[in-house]
């Protein structure tokens, strides 16, 4: 039943021998409202969804624990409404909401898939999903069950970039990936706007804050700092690239740490 905590151990067991092999264990990917809207008209595409939850199963069939921060941006960006002249934490508000619907589009792909997925919100809405408890989102993942994490941090002014380090940081995952939609890392231009946009293989906290590079914000790249948590920034819409990464392949994308 949604909203309804399961804990027995009827769906999943432990992680098995198959997570032998594995760079990365326990996982934070971070997912743009953006993203799934891929390039349709409306606010969710469908298609999108599926291949993110395909992508997503095939990396836990290997014994990767994986939690899921979703943002809302394809449906209300609280910021834009603000500069509008709403108040800021109504708007903000509002654009956790949102988060709440996507988490949950994306959790009816994963169950399609057969992958057991829970939504967990900063903001109680038991009706519809699990309120976050940082025992319960750890016990789930360490059964095998993906896990969303919906609603932000429960707070404005956060964006869901702070909310992908926190989460990170309370559930003992070893990296955050975020995902982009057809950049390949982090560039020191615009690659969509300079073709001679330079790629960075790697680079380190310090060096993001002072280039400015736009990659998240810098209170969620100052928590990563201050926690020793490694960023990749990547492509998820190489079919590849998700499993590369968690298998331990340095070529992928941007590593910051």
């Amino acid at each position: 039943m949604i909203g309804q905590i399961d804990v027995s151990d009827a769906e999943s067991s432990e992680p098995s021998e198959r997570s032998s092999g594995l760079r990365y264990r326990r996982i934070i990917l971070k997912l743009s409202g953006e993203a799934v809207q891929g390039d349709a008209s409306a606010p969710i595409d469908h298609d999108v969804l599926d291949y993110m939850a395909r992508q997503v199963s095939r990396i836990t069939s290997l014994g990767v624990q994986v939690a899921v921060v979703i943002g809302g941006g394809n449906i209300w960006r609280g910021e834009a409404a603000s500069e509008r002249g709403m108040e800021r934490s109504t708007a903000d508000f509002m654009g956790m909401l949102a988060t709440v619907i996507n988490g949950l589009a994306l959790q009816a792909s994963l169950e399609r898939h057969g992958q057991h997925t829970r939504v967990q919100s900063a903001i109680t809405m038991s009706e519809v999903c699990e309120p976050y408890i940082r025992r319960r989102a750890i016990r789930h993942l360490e059964k095998g069950r993906v896990l969303i994490f919906a609603a932000g941090t429960g707070n404005p002014y956060f964006s869901t970039d702070t909310t992908a380090a926190l989460r990170a940081a309370e559930i003992g995952a070893e990296v955050v990936l975020m995902a982009k939609n057809r950049v390949d890392g982090v560039y020191d231009s615009d690659p969509r706007a300079n073709p001679e946009a330079k790629r960075f293989s790697t680079l380190r906290y310090m060096e993001v804050l002072e280039r400015g590079l736009r990659v998240m914000d810098t209170t969620a790249l100052s928590l990563c700092m201050d926690n020793r948590l490694p960023i990749i920034v990547f492509d998820l819409m190489n079919a590849s690239n998700l499993e590369r990464i968690v298998l331990g392949d340095e070529s992928v994308g941007t590593v910051i740490s």
